[in-house]
């Protein structure tokens, strides 16, 4: 795994830098209110109570409840281009099954060619398992196949000639172009959310959100030390798991769930 573009994996080292960073600052409290040159002072703000917590706990949910919703509707998004872009597939198998000779076997062949180096393309688009070595160098650039495009724009082609007109009729021909128009458009949709990436600031929003909440925790429970860890450390196991869950979901065609390109080689195979 090549990891000499960073930003390709950026969101791996954010879900990592969430983990540690959050225990390391349950850490630093601990040690402030414990045996730094500041511990009696921190020991003496015990005025605080407890529902001062919830104000900025809410943000920080908020915040994290947000980032989350972004992350997994991309996730959605692009499992439904896929289903879209097969079922343009699909269609244009049916409606091809119904033209003459040399037109349905050339419309057929270009429909194989796409379907192929469209589930080609995917190892470039996050399929770590089959990726090879010079589709994983595209992948880590976040970039196209030009293979799929150059299919893509055959299918447009063949499509709108006079010979295809002439074999299919004008109002299947249209049909026909506007599914191809489909398949194009759920193309670039996937490859959009493919190149995606985690935005700094707003996590780092989140993060000062969720420091400000140890803070407050720590300082509720000011007068008892022990039960000032134990409670930072639970609030600690609950945000950092969570957002490390939401932060490695980054790019819907990376791992641990990608959006497979099953759909797309089954619109093809059932014919």
């Amino acid at each position: 795994m090549d990891f000499s573009n960073w930003h390709t994996y950026d969101h791996y080292g954010y879900a990592l830098l969430a983990v540690f960073g959050t225990f390391a600052a349950v850490a630093a409290i601990h040690w402030l209110m414990h045996r730094s040159p500041w511990a009696g002072w921190v020991r003496s703000l015990n005025g605080v109570v407890p529902p001062f917590i919830n104000i900025i706990g809410v943000l920080f949910g908020l915040t994290l409840a947000f980032l989350a919703n972004d992350t997994w509707s991309a996730h959605d998004r692009a499992m439904n281009a896929v289903y879209k872009e097969a079922d343009a597939l699909r269609s244009l198998v049916v409606l091809n099954s119904q033209l003459e000779e040399p037109q349905r076997s050339q419309l057929g062949e270009a429909l194989n060619d796409y379907a192929n180096a469209s589930v080609a393309e995917w190892s470039l688009l996050g399929d770590y398992a089959n990726a090879s070595v010079a589709e994983w160098s595209l992948l880590a650039q976040r970039k196209s196949s030009p293979e799929v495009s150059a299919k893509a724009d055959h299918l447009l082609t063949l499509l709108g000639s006079h010979a295809m007109a002439k074999a299919a009729g004008d109002n299947v021909q249209a049909l026909m172009l506007r599914k191809v128009t489909d398949i194009r458009d759920e193309r670039d949709l996937r490859i959009g959310l493919s190149q995606t990436h985690i935005n700094p600031l707003k996590w780092l929003g989140m993060a000062f959100l969720g420091l400000l909440t140890l803070l407050s925790v720590a300082v509720v429970h000011a007068e008892n030390p022990r039960a000032a860890f134990v409670a930072i450390m639970l609030f600690a196991l609950a945000a950092a798991p969570t957002a490390a869950i939401v932060l490695v979901q980054g790019n819907p065609f990376q791992q641990p769930s990608s959006v497979s390109p099953a759909p797309i080689a089954a619109a093809l195979a059932e014919h």
